[in-house]
């Protein structure tokens, strides 16, 4: 702490010196440790900050535009909750248009004075008044007609680069009222390098258009725009500049809303706001509490209200930041270390499968169509055109898996060759501009047609997921079927002459017209993973070159911006899993490759999506009450989840992230070539201990958060995702934890819920020795929900490997039972693992 240019008596001052208390008159004032300091001095209109700086390699970095300015935001009524503003796409039509009934109600209330930073008078004010009140301790004070204003500041001493700032404010008239975080300091656009609301964006430059930047975050918005807690992944705004030093905003944990505070959803209750920017629409992270409007806004004079938040200063990027916050501040290992599982992932498959092969529970339909009979379960979500006689499948290479491991004759014969029938007849084999694409994800049996989700559109990653994706997954199984290698290729001549000469795609195009549609935002989607299904199975080198010449544009267009789309119709491409997904296609690029230019952009799509995993509230042991039933917090928590898709107007804003993990193998895969331990960490968060989500009659998780354990509801071929994403995980800790010794092939990524890949289709190795994937329950069973296992058949037949998985942080206790005999007691440590072998 330093004190400088006192104008008092020698005596007074000395006084003040001595306890810690800068004199009244005081020009100056610092906070300073080794790491960092911020320097104040009076001038003007108050007290303003001249310097914040940062220690690198023994020499202070500044950082170019420090501040000090505080701003209070006053109204004298209620700010409206109606829109306030319209705004137009790209290419000038009224956003998000009016068939996008779902996101009509988002859309609005994001575009209300209170979002748009509009609402109320804002009184922006240096402090007239600044002391210090203790050791690494100053307080700043200041009134308005409206309020008076302290803000108290010290440095944390757990994290010395950190500054603990509580504001108190005192209504001085009646009205509402929301405190900004002083700015303390602001980000030119030349000198940003990157910026981050956590779920909503993560840019590295300003895009005028505010459509593009605010609904899909390609780019950052212009405007001063206040987003809600309720799709704030990780709760720290941040800037990152081009000198590699990163400003975050952290409020103190509880300060935001809790999805279920007690014994109901408050999912969209609105407390506290996060903002890239401040109220002038400068470059600053800025929260902003009381939100103007909401709860606790509304004072009458005299009363007070209180809040705590942190700066971080991070000699580093925006993941080093956002690990700081998402570890230090939000306690990401305490949340993952208190999960225990109920019932055993392995479990869940072994019941999934009966779920799946009763006709009745997985609502399984087969259905005359063009001369053949065609089969797929009922899909009662929104389809347009559906009279609740919509089908779909969803996970083909699962269902081909689950058939090969069990040899259960109620799926060889009774699913998959209907399945395979619905394939076929889902492409479109008959000449013209569509032919060799997938003519729509649903069946719709009274109409007997296939539709797309949402409209007449054709895209182009509709033909990489329906057809070169499920087409490849079924020949790995089936590599000598000359139908589906002549379909495949069909498939992937489309796909090659839908390519643009700088390598993208098309967003999608229109059924009648065939004119290209969605020209307001880019196909920053891995729709050149089709490219590489058709390499890696027709061994022509020209779909190598695509794929390449594909992910190079995604690379310069959506890897280096932060920029990317997603997959669903209905949300009309919010982004969402294929982010994800984009990861996972880099990667398999890398291993055909060996270019490290993929390996490192899939690491980077990796990090990007850490962005949309639940990093708050923090989990613990308080009671809650879930539709009657009695629960703990950190079984309902939603830290460790992955959204559907976020953002504006993604699902999330209503129903919560999603319990669809597809996103946890290729975690941990990264994991396994990166050792970031934020990898590791939230896939096992995402993957353990959700029982509370799981429906106990048929062991399928319910969709959406808010769902609970409603189970499948209206999505009955989400079990074969959740067999997917299930068996990739624990496949990819078992090869991490082995060190390789346990490794089996990769097939491809399933659509479209994210990166989860194929196994089962060739031996693996196990021990050095070739071994085939089985699910036999009746072999073995294990007495400890939280040890998983998989079992694996020597090719010689005369050896069983039962691969055991402690999934928890803490060491297992468990014993083994194989042919009803259960053997002795055992421990395995926190997330170890053993292989036994029984031998015939």
């Amino acid at each position: 702490m330093t004190l400088t240019n006192y104008r008092l008596p020698g005596l007074v001052a000395f006084f003040c010196l001595l306890n810690g208390i800068s004199p009244a008159s005081a020009q100056s004032l610092s906070l300073a440790n080794d790491q960092i300091k911020v320097n104040w001095s009076v001038k003007g209109a108050g007290w303003q900050i001249q310097q914040v700086a940062v220690k690198r390699g023994g020499k202070w970095v500044s950082l170019a535009t420090p501040s000090g300015e505080n701003t209070l935001l006053y109204a004298a009524e209620k700010p409206s909750e109606k829109p306030s503003q319209a705004f137009k796409t790209i290419t000038g039509e009224e956003f998000p248009g009016a068939k996008y009934h779902y996101q009509q109600v988002q859309w609005a209330e994001s575009t209300n004075p209170v979002s748009l930073n509009t609402a109320g008078q804002a009184i922006h004010f240096f402090p007239k008044s600044g002391k210090q009140t203790g050791a690494s301790q100053l307080s700043f004070q200041h009134e308005t007609d409206a309020a008076t204003v302290r803000t108290d500041w010290s440095i944390d001493p757990a994290f010395p680069t950190d500054i603990i700032v509580k504001q108190t404010l005192t209504a001085r008239k009646d009205g509402y009222f929301s405190l900004a975080t002083p700015t303390l300091s602001s980000v030119s656009p030349q000198q940003l390098a990157w910026s981050s609301v956590p779920g909503y964006f993560l840019g590295n430059h300003l895009e005028p258009n505010f459509a593009l930047a605010y609904a899909y975050g390609h780019g950052i918005p212009s405007l001063p725009v206040v987003y809600r807690e309720r799709c704030a992944s990780t709760l720290s705004p941040l800037v990152t500049t081009r000198d590699g030093l990163t400003l975050s905003v952290i409020p103190e944990p509880g300060l935001a809303r809790d999805p279920w505070a007690k014994d109901k959803i408050t999912q969209i209750d609105w407390h506290i706001g996060l903002s890239h920017m401040n109220r002038k629409a400068q470059l600053s992270p800025t929260l902003y509490y009381p939100v103007l409007g909401e709860q606790k806004s509304g004072m009458k004079a005299g009363e007070t209200i209180t809040y705590t938040f942190r700066y971080s200063l991070t000699d580093g990027d925006w993941f080093k930041a956002l690990k700081h916050a998402v570890y230090d501040v939000y306690r990401f290992k305490e949340s993952l270390a208190i999960r225990r599982s109920k019932q055993s992932l392995t479990d869940r498959i072994q019941k999934m499968h009966h779920y799946l092969t009763d006709p009745q529970t997985s609502m399984w339909n087969i259905e005359p169509f063009d001369g053949v009979k065609i089969g797929a379960q009922s899909y009662l979500g929104g389809v347009v055109g559906s009279n609740k006689d919509a089908m779909k499948n969803s996970d083909y290479g699962a269902m081909w898996m689950l058939a090969k491991s069990t040899k259960d004759p109620l799926l060889t014969e009774n699913v998959l060759p209907y399945a395979e029938n619905f394939k076929l007849k889902q492409q479109q084999t008959t000449d013209g501009f569509f032919k060799g694409a997938a003519i729509g994800q649903y069946y719709l049996a009274k109409s007997k047609k296939f539709v797309e989700e949402w409209g007449e559109v054709v895209e182009p990653i509709g033909l990489t997921y329906y057809t070169m994706l499920d087409v490849g997954n079924m020949l790995l199984f089936e590599p000598t079927d000359q139908e589906l290698q002549k379909r495949l290729r069909l498939g992937a001549e489309r796909l090659l002459t839908w390519q643009k000469p700088d390598g993208s795609w098309a967003v999608a195009y229109d059924r009648h017209t065939e004119s290209e549609i969605f020209r307001d935002v880019k196909d920053l989607r891995p729709t050149f993973y089709g490219m590489i299904v058709a390499y890696r199975l027709l061994n022509d080198p020209k779909y190598l070159k695509a794929a390449q010449k594909g992910a190079d544009w995604m690379i310069q267009n959506a890897v280096k911006t932060g920029s990317y789309l997603g997959v669903c119709g209905d949300a009309r491409y919010a982004p969402d899993f294929a982010t994800g997904q984009t990861a996972q296609a880099m990667l398999d690029l890398y291993d055909l490759t060996k270019d490290n230019r993929y390996k490192d952009a899939a690491i980077a799509a990796a990090k990007a999506y850490t962005l949309s995993i639940y990093t708050h509230p923090i989990a613990s042991h308080a009671p809650k009450t879930v539709n009657g039933i009695a629960r703990e917090d950190w079984e309902i928590s939603q830290t460790g989840l992955s959204f559907e898709h976020g953002g504006i107007f993604g699902s999330a804003t209503r129903h919560g992230p999603i319990q669809l993990a597809s996103h946890a193998g290729m975690f941990i895969r990264m994991y396994q070539l990166t050792k970031e331990p934020l990898f590791a960490d939230m896939a096992r968060a995402a993957a353990i201990g959700r029982d509370a989500f799981v429906d106990p009659k048929t062991s399928v998780a319910s969709y959406y958060w808010q769902a609970m354990n409603k189970g499948a509801g209206p999505y009955p071929h989400h079990a074969w995702w959740q067999i997917g994403w299930i068996t990739d995980y624990l496949l990819a800790e078992a090869e991490l934890r082995s060190n390789g010794q346990v490794s089996f092939p990769r097939g491809f990524v399933t659509p479209k819920v994210g990166p989860h890949q194929t196994y089962g289709f060739a031996p693996g190795m196990v021990n050095g020795e070739k071994a085939n994937l089985v699910i036999n329950e009746k072999l073995v069973q294990v007495d400890n929900p939280s040890v998983d296992y998989l079992l694996a058949e020597g090719t010689d037949g005369k050896k069983t490997f039962v691969i055991l998985l402690n999934n928890s942080a803490a060491t297992s206790s468990y014993a083994v039972t194989v042919n009803g005999k259960k053997g002795a007691a055992k421990q395995l440590p926190a997330f170890g693992m053993e292989i036994m072998t029984v031998t015939r």
